[in-house]
């Protein structure tokens, strides 16, 4: 009898030993070991060889080119953001409507989320070819979009904003269909117009929404990789050098392992920091 209470006791345990496994083996032993290694200094092949402490963390903080980086990251967020939420926003409207062909656009609008991104960013470099760029051949320009330092980050930053759009999409249509069609036709009697309906009525009962997808927009913006390796490199120069490159540049270009992993957990407190300031705002904007 004592056995067998103490295997339903131990049952659920058992069912999520193999999950707890899984999350063990690839998230909770590579972030301590990240955090391991940014207090060592390793050799080529990233092993810890001389304890370090907080070396690696002051070389960071009187480190120029890794402020670049930060800045260059905060101006990359701040557009990816920005605008591949309004994109989702604009097209889940449009989209919350009845007329022909709607599932076409539907579709098209939520096709960028299954898009590689360096796919995409394959294609983008043609689109942006100073010579043979369609890009170019519209607006009759001659620009080399993703080699001079003025245009390079945008044109990484919009490629990106385009890839979350589609997710974007898809939250905001759902955010739709769940407002009660009621609510309109009343504004309508009051006089209200589109406007009006709009700011008063949708963005209020979609606040949920905007906050979760604001909060998961960024966090996916910090971590964008594929497109800058493909488009740009980093370069040209460090304008386009975003936090999560410069990662990569340090541990598999430069070897220096103790300063990349130093890097990816000062972006994690970051996230951090900013996920929960984020958390501490919801109670003031959104409303339930």
């Amino acid at each position: 009898m004592n056995f067998k209470i103490v295997t339903r006791k131990l049952s659920p345990y058992g069912y999520i030993a193999p999950a707890m496994a899984i999350f063990i083996l690839f998230l909770f032993f590579p972030f301590f070991k990240t955090i391991y290694l940014s207090l060592f200094k390793t050799n080529k092949m990233g092993q810890a060889k001389l304890f370090a402490g907080a070396g690696n963390y002051s070389e960071l903080l009187s480190s120029a080119s890794f402020f670049n980086s930060l800045f260059v990251t905060v101006v990359f967020v701040l557009i990816v953001v920005s605008v591949s939420m309004l994109l989702g926003l604009i097209t889940a409207v449009l989209c919350n409507q009845s007329f022909p062909g709607i599932r076409i656009f539907s579709t098209a609008y939520a096709l960028p989320m299954a898009i590689a991104s360096s796919s995409a960013a394959m294609i983008f470099k043609i689109m942006l070819h100073p010579a043979i760029g369609i890009v170019n051949k519209i607006l009759g320009l001659h620009i080399n979009w993703i080699s001079d330092p003025r245009y390079a980050l945008i044109c990484v930053a919009l490629l990106t904003a385009w890839l979350n759009s589609g997710i974007n999409f898809l939250y905001f249509s759902a955010g739709l269909s769940n407002i009660d069609e009621v609510i309109y036709e009343r504004a309508s009697v009051d006089g209200a117009n589109r406007f009006q309906k709009f700011f008063r009525l949708t963005l209020p009962r979609l606040s949920p929404i905007l906050f979760y997808t604001l909060v998961v927009n960024i966090i996916q913006a910090f971590q964008s990789f594929g497109q800058v390796k493909v488009l740009t490199m980093g370069g040209p120069g460090e304008s386009t050098n975003l936090i999560v490159y410069s990662i990569y540049r340090d541990a598999f270009f430069n070897y220096r392992f103790g300063s990349a992993a130093a890097q990816s957990v000062i972006l994690f407190v970051i996230i951090l920091v900013l996920t929960l300031c984020m958390f501490r705002l919801e109670k003031k904007g959104v409303h339930y």
